[in-house]
């Protein structure tokens, strides 16, 4: 029985091996088959003993010959080619075992991602997220609304806010974007002193860019200003006193990438971002990669770790980390390398200046669903909502302000608000006023 057993086992996971040879493998089914065979186990335990040492303190010369030597022993193996979806439920163990197989992989690396390629629906999809007319908050309020959507300067118009009313008009969207604006807002109970839970905040970020269609999403990270008022808006978007500044002087950068090395699902962000917005060396294509797409794609993926970029100002679209280089004396120049990979990247500002300017392109597949207004949204008036972009700079004067605003779920939909009886209207009603406004957008 034994003997059948293991010639079963065998069996099957030549057929599992067959079937990975005609696309990347998941990580995690590929570890799953790896431990089938006695070699390729014994060889994958050796290396998950190596990464963990090395987490812990760096590993001596002969002791990192050995991990090397059993990372060439792997060569031909699934286990080197696979890959990890983002945003998946088992994404952080896929992630581990990408970088447990890749035990000698430097930091400056640009061949590869461990996530899988964007489909072309999936570009098209970034692609079409561009400032498109939303729909009219009611016919009583079309004047009011429209001269709130005028920026500085006549003929201009708020693109940012708009961007704000159109993810409030999508429920999905909506419900996220309530939940990481309370995530990042609520000051953690006492003793505790800080101004508030970065780590909550950095997921419920993760969780809004995930979950929510890059055609609703992306306009608010990276919809064009002409104003300082445009641009404080966006600038707020992610919540910058949480998910973006550190109380105090900026750390050095070389010693933020460490910490975000240490930590597989940072690593693996600003490795895509390493690999899908590296500039090219020659124009007119800036993206050696060819996609901006795909670009923008992997920067809004570092939103929500500790490498969250995020504008430097209100007047300019330039953006950085949240980083200096002083102090860093012989490494300066390994220090400027991770500074300019944001703010002197041509692939990523081309791909930051074509959201809003861009037409989609023609594909043969079914667009995404329109928006689906709420009914509460559409009876609301705009000129009865309140100014709260700017809720950082009066944090504890209104501290309140968000308690009183419930955090969405899945299950947080426009059925269940029409459900709740007169008791919940108030709540849907300050919730539709914070999302039509664009808070911190």
């Amino acid at each position: 029985m034994i003997q059948l057993a293991v010639l079963l086992s065998l069996l099957c996971a030549g057929r599992v091996w067959a079937g990975l040879d005609s696309a990347p493998p998941d990580c995690v089914e590929a570890e799953h088959v790896c431990v089938l065979e006695t070699g390729c186990k014994t060889t994958y335990r050796l290396l998950e003993y190596c990464a963990g040492e090395e987490a812990v303190a760096p590993l001596g010369p002969e002791a990192r010959r050995e991990c090397v030597a059993a990372e060439t022993a792997l060569q031909g193996n699934p286990l080197l080619a696979c890959k990890c979806q983002r945003g998946a439920r088992r994404e952080e163990h896929c992630l581990r075992v990408y970088w447990t197989v890749r035990y000698s992989q430097g930091h400056y690396e640009f061949e590869a991602s461990p996530y899988e390629d964007l489909e072309s629906q999936q570009l098209w999809s970034i692609e079409s997220a561009r400032m498109a007319p939303i729909l009219s908050v009611s016919s009583s309020s079309s004047s009011s609304s429209s001269s709130v959507l005028q920026d500085a300067g006549p003929g201009s118009q708020n693109q940012c806010l708009r961007a704000a009313q159109e993810c409030g008009l999508f429920e999905r969207c909506g419900a996220l974007r309530s939940e990481y604006v309370l995530a990042c807002t609520k000051r953690p109970p006492p003793p505790a002193t800080a101004r508030c839970n970065r780590q909550k905040c950095h997921r419920a970020l993760r969780r809004f860019l995930e979950r929510v269609p890059p055609e609703y999403s992306l306009p608010l990270l990276f919809c064009p200003c002409g104003s300082a008022l445009c641009g404080e808006r966006r600038r707020k978007t992610i919540v910058p006193s949480c998910s973006y500044e550190e109380e105090g002087e900026r750390p050095n950068c070389l010693r933020l990438q460490g910490y975000c090395m240490a930590d597989d699902l940072c690593r693996s962000r600003l490795a895509d971002f390493q690999h899908n917005c590296q500039p090219a060396s020659l124009p007119p294509s800036d993206c050696l990669r060819g996609s901006w797409a795909a670009c923008l794609k992997a920067y809004a993926g570092l939103i929500g770790t500790i490498m969250t970029p995020n504008y430097v100002s209100n007047s300019s679209d330039a953006v950085s980390q949240w980083c200096s280089c002083e102090g860093s004396g012989n490494d300066w120049q390994d220090c400027h390398r991770i500074l300019s990979m944001f703010n002197q990247n041509p692939c990523l500002r081309k791909a930051i200046s074509a959201v809003g300017s861009a037409p989609p392109r023609p594909v043969d597949s079914t667009p995404p669903p329109p928006p689906r207004p709420s009914p509460h949204i559409q009876r609301l008036n705009i000129n009865l909502l309140p100014d709260i972009a700017k809720v950082e700079d009066s944090e504890e004067d209104h501290e309140e302000q968000f308690k009183v605003i419930p955090p969405y779920s899945d299950r947080a939909t426009e059925s269940n608000i029409r459900s709740g009886g007169a008791g919940a209207a108030p709540h849907a009603l300050l919730l539709s006023a914070a999302l039509t406004w664009g808070a911190l957008g």
